[in-house]
């Protein structure tokens, strides 16, 4: 475990640290996903999570884990999503500034929500370079802490809560799914998941429009996302160095599904589960609704990240 770059008591420690600020997210169940899945799922309701997304978990354990000085310059990233909303209220309720560095395409939904929480919202140009480069900018000219998305161990750490409660909330699950896109959720519940117990069998879902992690898995080595086009778009980045070790080495298998199954599987949650997930969300749904995945044997009580909630009610993908 010491190759990983966190451990257990780093996910116990950011247990400790965001308790009474990350909500405790319910578990729901779904009789209609039981039958077609075939077997039991629990769902874990991080869309019920501050900033409606897991990423709050990671957000307050790293802003938390700063030292005065260290909080007194404040915290940068680059996000268009709900990394950035997360990080804004992480340091909001800490009372320190936070400086998000946002593609000008971003989300006008999000970056009000961003605003909302007290961020400054730095505009750049709508490419990874622009992000990095303005982004370099403002911790030069601020002094900033970078807290970067997926990429970093106090955030990997945070994200690892999910497991601990979820298996707290649920006893003798057999696997756990969740979505995968930078690979700090999937990482961190790895740690945690295989912390508690090592027969925990743990599956990450992707999109197949963006597959980078299913590649790696393949391949045994990292593959950079390139040109991906999906409707999960909190699903878009490539692994990290950090997170990649730990999908490799713990992670049974990723499942890719297809955008009509995304699709579908988001709108089974809204209508019969009535679970008003987004399609990144609805990817750790449609995964467990596969062939392949309905496949395993021996899991009869599966755990499913709903990782968000976040989604434009102006831009519903069956519309």
């Amino acid at each position: 475990m010491s190759d990983y770059a966190i451990t257990m008591s780093d996910v116990n420690r950011a247990a400790q640290r965001i308790a009474g600020k990350a909500h405790r997210t319910p578990i729901s169940t779904c009789a209609t996903l039981d039958r077609l899945a075939g077997r039991q799922l629990f769902f874990k309701c991080e869309h019920l999570q501050k900033v409606g997304a897991f990423k709050f978990r990671g957000a307050c354990n790293a802003v938390d884990k700063l030292s005065e000085q260290e909080a007194a310059r404040g915290v940068v990233t680059h996000s268009s999503g709900n990394h950035a909303q997360a990080l804004a209220l992480a340091a909001k309720l800490r009372g320190i500034a936070a400086h998000i560095v946002m593609p000008s395409t971003a989300s006008p939904v999000k970056k009000r929500a961003v605003a909302d929480y007290g961020g400054r919202i730095v505009e750049c140009a709508p490419t990874l370079a622009a992000r990095e480069e303005i982004t370099a900018k403002v911790q030069a000219e601020t002094g900033a802490i970078l807290i970067p998305p997926y990429n970093h161990p106090d955030i990997i750490a945070g994200q690892g809560t999910v497991a601990l409660e979820l298996l707290e909330q649920v006893r003798d699950l057999d696997a756990i799914v969740a979505p995968i896109g930078g690979g700090g959720l999937v990482a961190g519940i790895c740690i945690a998941a295989k912390g508690i117990n090592p027969r925990v069998r743990v599956f990450a879902a992707e999109p197949l429009g963006a597959d980078d992690a299913a590649r790696s898995k393949r391949t045994g080595k990292l593959v950079p996302q390139t040109g991906p086009k999906t409707i999960a778009d909190g699903l878009l980045t490539s692994l990290g160095e950090l997170t990649w070790p730990l999908v490799r080495d713990q992670v049974e298998e990723v499942v890719t599904v297809t955008e009509s199954e995304i699709i579908e599987a988001m709108r089974l949650a809204w209508e019969r589960a009535k679970l008003l997930i987004e399609p990144s969300s609805a990817v750790a749904v449609a995964a467990t609704l596969t062939t392949r995945f309905r496949g395993h044997s021996n899991m009869r009580r599966v755990g499913v990240v709903l990782s968000g909630g976040n989604v434009s009610l102006d831009k519903l993908p069956w519309q």
